[in-house]
């Protein structure tokens, strides 16, 4: 592609990535393969020193996993990305490649599950601390939750599985006051509904998992850097990026790699040495799902606004949460950051019991239960049986997960045909 034309998202999920040369393959190959061949032992050194780029161990870099990863930074207007193993990867990879023991961060408390766990628990752990804020809180309640050894601001675009909006411009004028990146996880809506960097995020993660994939064939992750956050204006607060790096004969990843230091310390350190590669065939399979993106998320979000106004008029539901609705509270957000649509997730809660809301997924007929979101197939779930089982009630509501939520995951099957399906397992 020429690189210098601004082409649409249409244009960028199947054609950005890879360019082959005359006599190469037309469609992205999959290079099977642990290692690469050198003919010098220098050509070899130079490549572990950083001193020239190229290809020798897979779980650090593979030609087909920078293919796609170059695409998903295309899409995200981003300067750079770099594929992991999951999603769960992604947004462990994108904080501690700034953070540390000692150091803390703020975080929406309204994130997915795993992610609230993997911060709240387990980077702990490694010394480092963060505070859940409420995402709907002012900036000067937010502002209260910072610190002199704060280094990031985090957050959903759509919260996974509450579907609240994020305000990311607020979130953005917090961090930026503060001198720290706002990294926003973009999963939901992807790229093709929101770009986050045009509202002022620096860092987005995506479980590729989910939309991106479309399939449910190949977990995954990704972290794409927009290459605007100023990390030498910060020395102190992120020496890891600024700081000399005895690991690399001190080279210092701002001043050898300018725009690119993020990404560049992420594979060459943390890739490195924690390995959460995602598997050169599982990113040949992302790249098929990305191909067809662009097409998938309008069908996705015309069946779930079909699908919440059903549910709203429907006596035997309580309640129904969906940026779609006119008289949703995140409306406006949404018309505000994503105007051609959010996403097919849609939760909702039913007049009754818990038990009622197990019964009613138990009648359901093809809309399967599964631990998945976000893909071709009609699903549901009940985060607080499932995904979230490990949190208390009073837990699940600071995360933003009432106890009663549903999370229904519209597909890209006929519309009356998932209509029907829930209508008989409610009656």
């Amino acid at each position: 592609m020429d690189n210098n034309k601004k082409y649409s998202s249409a244009t960028l999920c199947v054609q950005a990535g890879w360019t082959p040369s005359k006599g190469e393959p037309r469609v992205l190959p999959i290079y099977q393969s642990t290692t690469f061949k050198y003919d010098t032992s220098e050509q070899m050194a130079k490549l572990f020193d950083l001193e020239e780029t190229g290809y020798f161990y897979t779980r650090l870099q593979n030609p087909t996993n920078d293919a796609v990863a170059a695409k998903i930074a295309a899409l995200e207007g981003g300067v750079a990305a770099m594929l992991t193993s999951s999603g769960q990867a992604a947004n462990f990879y994108a904080m501690f490649n700034i953070c540390q023991c000692g150091d803390h961060f703020v975080t929406s408390s309204n994130i997915y599950g795993g992610t609230y766990n993997l911060f709240g628990v387990t980077m702990k752990k490694f010394g480092i601390e963060c505070t859940f804020v409420d995402p709907n809180a002012s900036e000067e309640e937010l502002q209260k939750a910072f610190r002199p050894n704060t280094k990031a601001l985090f957050g959903e675009t759509i919260s996974n599985p509450g579907g609240e909006v994020l305000d990311i411009e607020k979130f953005a004028r917090v961090a930026h006051r503060n001198g720290v990146p706002l990294i926003v996880d973009n999963t939901f809506p992807t790229p093709i509904n929101c770009r986050p960097f045009e509202w002022g995020a620096d860092i987005v993660t995506h479980s590729t998992t989910k939309y991106m994939d479309g399939h449910a064939v190949s977990v995954g992750g990704a972290i794409v850097d927009s290459g605007n956050f100023d990390w030498e204006a910060y020395p102190d607060k992120f020496p890891g990026l600024t700081q000399p790096d005895e690991s690399y004969h001190g080279l210092a990843y701002t001043k050898a790699f300018g725009r690119n230091a993020y990404i560049t310390k992420a594979t060459a350190q943390l890739m490195r040495d924690l390995g959460s590669i995602q598997s050169p065939q599982n990113a040949f399979l992302l790249n098929l799902g990305l191909e067809t993106l662009h097409l998938r998320m309008p069908r996705h979000c015309e069946n779930a606004q079909v699908v919440a106004e059903w549910l709203e008029a429907n006596p035997k539901v309580k309640w129904v949460n969906y940026c779609g609705l006119p008289n949703n509270r995140y409306n406006a957000l949404a018309k505000k950051y994503m105007p051609n649509g959010s996403c097919g997730v849609i939760a909702f809660g039913l007049e009754g019991t818990r038990e009622d809301a197990i019964k009613f997924m138990d009648r359901l007929k093809f809309i399967a239960i599964v631990t998945h979101v976000a893909d071709a197939r009609t699903c549901v779930l009940h985060p607080a049986s499932h995904t979230h089982r490990q949190l208390t009630d009073e837990q699940l509501r600071e995360a933003g997960v009432a106890p009663d939520l549903i999370r229904l995951s519209v597909g890209i099957e006929d519309v009356n045909d998932i209509i029907a399906d829930i209508e008989q397992a409610l009656s």
